[in-house]
């Protein structure tokens, strides 16, 4: 019989499991799937973006910039479509939008050879800048009925917003590359040692190029979804989102220092920060309150697994 470990994801998930509990216990409008559409609406773009952050975790670099190009991806749709663009055409400039901005980064990172924190730091600033541009103070309203119905109806005959179908098609495609394919096996071992990588044949540039292009693409995809679903294209609109995406894929067990990290751990960080969100909502916490959450699951995410690992190198030590 092969002996359980229990590991940083399974403790997420029993938080997640804790979480629902208390949500439901401190409050009787909690558990009803009206509450259970908004949980699931509310985290929909910081899932879509959270995929391919735990990528680009894995792999040892990271985007700041992820709200910023989410936002500026909902601008450039607004922007086109105030301009006579048809919706479908205006949904492909935002997406575009967003996959420039990711390539930007990466070429940044990978060609030039800057470090990755201090790239997305600038681009954080500066796509948000060009959303302005665009839209200036007048954010688009007036978008079609038949697109943002799905921002905000469910599908019929369930509980589930429209904006469910992308994030679980995402997500097991996600899933399969990163845990089936030999692209999330380079992703790995870039994260464990880039260096070994490339003298073992991985196209480590190419790679990260890749990994920001898609985490680029997919915030891209969050912008789109985030437009819907407020109806409306502003230019000041996910504010700190990048801290929520960040908190979650750390928080589901993804190394910051890259190498390590699974897929489902992360969906259930997400779900989980939905849920806490709801509840303290529900209880009429402000929305700094919210932001204080965000910030404590990313300090938890980074103190407690060195401090566990403190304490298993002072036990070995003991023992020797």
């Amino acid at each position: 019989m092969r002996k359980f470990n229990f590991a940083w994801e399974h403790g997420v998930a029993v938080f997640l499991v804790v979480a629902i509990a208390l949500g439901s216990g401190l409050s009787e409008f909690f558990a009803t799937t009206d509450n259970l559409s908004f949980i699931i609406q509310d985290v929909a773009e910081i899932a879509i973006i959270a995929l391919a952050m735990t990528y680009l975790i894995i792999a040892g670099e990271i985007d700041l910039s992820v709200a910023s190009t989410l936002n500026l991806s909902s601008a450039a749709v607004g922007f086109s479509f105030r301009n006579g663009m048809p919706f479908e055409m205006a949904i492909l400039v935002g997406l575009l939008v967003g996959l420039a901005c990711g390539l930007l980064n990466g070429y940044l990172v990978t060609v030039v050879g800057l470090p990755s924190l201090a790239v997305t730091i600038g681009t954080l600033a500066l796509f948000r800048g060009f959303a302005w541009v665009l839209l200036g103070n007048e954010p688009v309203n007036e978008l079609p009925e038949n697109w943002i119905v799905l921002g905000y109806e469910n599908i019929p005959n369930t509980f589930l917003p429209w904006s469910t179908i992308p994030v679980v098609i995402l997500a097991l495609l996600a899933w399969v590359i990163l845990h089936y394919t030999r692209i999330g096996r380079w992703t790995y071992a870039i994260g464990i040692n880039a260096e070994a990588a490339k003298f073992s044949g991985i196209p480590v540039a190419r790679m990260k190029l890749a990994l920001f292009g898609v985490t680029g693409l997919m915030s891209g995809v969050a912008g789109v979804v985030y437009t819907l679903r407020f109806a409306s294209a502003s230019p000041d609109g996910a504010v700190g989102y990048e801290l929520d995406v960040i908190a979650a894929v750390l928080f589901g067990g993804v190394a910051i220092a890259g190498g390590l990290g699974t897929l489902w751990g992360v969906l259930a960080a997400v779900l989980s920060l939905g849920v806490i969100r709801s509840a303290m909502q529900l209880l009429d916490f402000t929305g700094n309150a919210l932001l204080i959450v965000s910030g404590a699951l990313l300090l938890i995410s980074v103190v407690l697994p060195r401090a566990i690992e403190l304490v298993k190198d002072r036990r070995k030590s003991v023992t020797v």
